[in-house]
């Protein structure tokens, strides 16, 4: 059997990893990653080539590949994104945009649309006051694009990047006999949560933080407030999900963005959570402004009924599952030398 060649970009993450591994495991493709640090001991034997260094610079090397997939993830993420913004812009919309541009050539080249899968975010949303987002409950994908923050508006505008690639560059949907395009999907994503790769200061790890620094018996200071509430979800769906939507013919598909959803949590649930899982848990609350009016600018809940409809988009880990049966296991695994840990076993 031909193996499906892939391109995965920011391999290194938290997604990325948790992708390589899981594509492997399947089998059937020819992985390559790039990402501007070395891959990690535990993924290099399942990279059949891994380029290091800056995506924009090497982005016309990937001339000279015939991908099929291309997933890409690299990005600067939110809180970054806010202190350096015309390296984000370089490197979120610049990079998306030129690999756009390699999708769309080979498409057509090749008479076979490439498919490019995008992770979008809650980012993209933007409610102006937190009146305004706690009385919206479940937003829907084309309600609320108005984001405050650098990442989220390139997150947007890549979103719209990807539409147009695949549906109207150089208007040749406008030919008796357009040429192939390209094959753009998206997902926005909630929050985040793998237990198996530390937090990388993203404006939603204050959760994932507190429960990593409560289990080393170590104090946390919390920069949102207690009743700041946002949607989660654990990496395993994140995954489940980018594969179910990268495979699903594209028939079936009644747009290119989605959002899913698992569950929504306050920081003061992920306390209690930490509190009743680690003895002696010191944790508390000193909201940073800037990142705090991040937070609440996003959505509490999100819709995903589209992808349910479309694609049979249904999460594995509910709130309980999350924590009972994939955070707080790995959690007693990697810190396990703690005696106060509590044992659920």
């Amino acid at each position: 059997m031909t193996s499906k060649a892939v391109l995965i970009t920011g391999a290194c993450g938290e997604i990325g990893q948790a992708l390589v591994q899981n594509l492997a495991a399947k089998g059937g493709y020819r992985i390559v990653t790039t990402d501007l640090m070395p891959l990690p001991e535990s993924l290099r034997g399942l990279s059949a080539e891994h380029l290091q260094g800056d995506l924009v610079y090497r982005i016309k090397q990937f001339y000279d590949y015939n991908f099929d997939v291309i997933f890409h993830l690299a990005a600067s993420l939110s809180s970054k994104a806010e202190i350096a913004s015309e390296e984000a812009h370089r490197i979120n919309v610049e990079g998306t945009m030129q690999l756009l541009m390699l999708a769309a050539y080979k498409s057509e080249k090749r008479d076979k649309p490439v498919k490019f899968f995008f992770p979008s975010s809650i980012a993209a949303y933007g409610f102006p006051t937190l009146q305004d987002k706690q009385a919206a409950g479940r937003v829907k994908e084309d309600e609320w694009n108005h984001p405050h923050t650098m990442y989220g508006a390139n997150k947007l505008y890549c979103e719209k990047l990807g539409e147009y690639y695949g549906n109207y560059y150089g208007q040749r949907h406008l030919d008796p006999n357009p040429p192939t395009m390209l094959d753009f999907r998206s997902i926005r994503f909630p929050g985040l949560i793998s237990a198996f790769t530390l937090p990388s200061g993203g404006t939603s790890d204050y959760g994932p933080e507190m429960l990593h620094a409560a289990a080393q018996g170590k104090a946390y200071a919390c920069f949102v407030r207690s009743d700041t509430r946002i949607s989660f979800m654990a990496m395993p769906d994140a995954i489940k999900a980018i594969l179910s939507l990268v495979d699903v013919p594209r028939e079936m598909l009644t747009r290119e963005v989605y959002n899913i959803n698992a569950f929504s949590l306050t920081a003061d649930q992920f306390r209690k959570r930490a509190q009743d899982a680690f003895l002696g848990t010191q944790i508390s609350f000193e909201p940073s402004a800037r990142r705090q009016g991040i937070v609440d600018s996003w959505p509490e809940d999100l819709d995903d009924s589209r992808a349910r409809a479309d694609w049979g988009w249904q999460p594995d880990f509910d709130e309980d599952r999350f924590f009972d049966e994939y955070f707080l296991p790995a959690m007693r695994k990697r810190y396990a030398q703690r005696p106060s840990l509590r044992s659920y076993e």
